[in-house]
């Protein structure tokens, strides 16, 4: 038998130390054990893939206001969107292929800004480049643009994943731990929920790069008033027709399908101010 010195088991020991410091899997030899991946989370990551998505459709559905930020096709085009949303309106930047839109919605009451250059060479456009125009609730383009503002409409068509779902491996959105849930391996789509406080969604992949949205800000207030009276023209019953392709403003509705890959949007217009 191998005599051990003093000098020499001290060594053994402390390289052994070194070694079991160094793994991250339970060893007996070690006398250690893996830290629970579960730890300080809400606990929604220990459930099944179909549950998780319900908790965060349920989240979502009883916050009451939500910031989303990232790019949906729909219709064939590529909208990118900045809003932030509440239940009885909305407010912030749209941009197509070829405009960019502010929109604000408090109630029932849109207002658009727009260019120049989306009106066209009507006789109002000069007075409308960069002011608010209050769109008619009777106007055809009120109901598309409306659609970018309510929250609900905008969250029923993100938050649906079709096919079989599977729980994927813990992640992080921006500081923020999460889960993500893939539908037919991600062919489908893929919804990750955050494994912190209430597990909202944070981050919806359409299937088919159909488009990418952040949601943040869950609950957060924010202001939301009607625009300065000396920024905003009020055309009454009908907004002006552009004459940029000699169909009006040719809006298109943004509100995504749920759960294919073809980005088309209910309705299928085009995008705003492209006729």
């Amino acid at each position: 038998m191998t005599a051990y010195t003093p000098a020499a088991r001290l060594r053994r020991a402390a390289f052994i130390g070194v070694l079991c410091a160094g793994l991250t899997v339970t060893a007996t030899g070690c006398g250690g054990s893996a830290e629970d991946p579960d730890k300080g989370t809400n606990g929604v990551g220990k459930l099944g893939a179909d549950k998780i998505e319900d908790q965060a459709k349920a989240a979502a559905t009883a916050a009451d206001s939500v910031h989303l930020s990232g790019t949906l096709v729909t219709g064939g085009k590529t909208f990118t969107l900045d809003m932030r949303l509440k239940a009885d309106g909305g407010s912030g930047e749209v941009k197509s292929q070829s405009d960019t839109f502010q929109l604000l919605r408090v109630g029932e009451q849109l207002y658009l800004k727009a260019s120049a250059a989306f009106w066209g060479k009507s006789d109002s456009a000069g007075k409308l480049g960069d002011k608010y125009v209050k769109v008619p609730e009777n106007d055809p383009s009120y109901k598309q643009f409306r659609g970018f503002t309510d929250m609900h409409v905008l969250l029923d068509g993100l938050l649906g994943l079709q096919g079989k779902l599977t729980k994927g491996t813990y992640t992080t959105v921006g500081h923020v731990r999460a889960v993500p849930v893939t539908a037919d391996a991600g062919k489908s789509g893929k919804l990750t929920v955050s494994l912190e406080g209430t597990p909202y969604p944070l981050l919806m992949e359409r299937a088919g790069g159909a488009g990418r949205v952040e949601l943040s800000e869950w609950g957060k207030p924010f202001p939301l008033q009607p625009p300065a009276q000396d920024q905003t023209v009020d055309y009454g019953s009908q907004l002006p027709t552009t004459i940029k392709d000699g169909k009006g403003t040719g809006t298109g509705s943004p509100a995504p399908s749920k759960g294919t890959g073809s980005g088309s949007g209910a309705g299928q217009g085009a995008d705003p101010g492209s006729g």
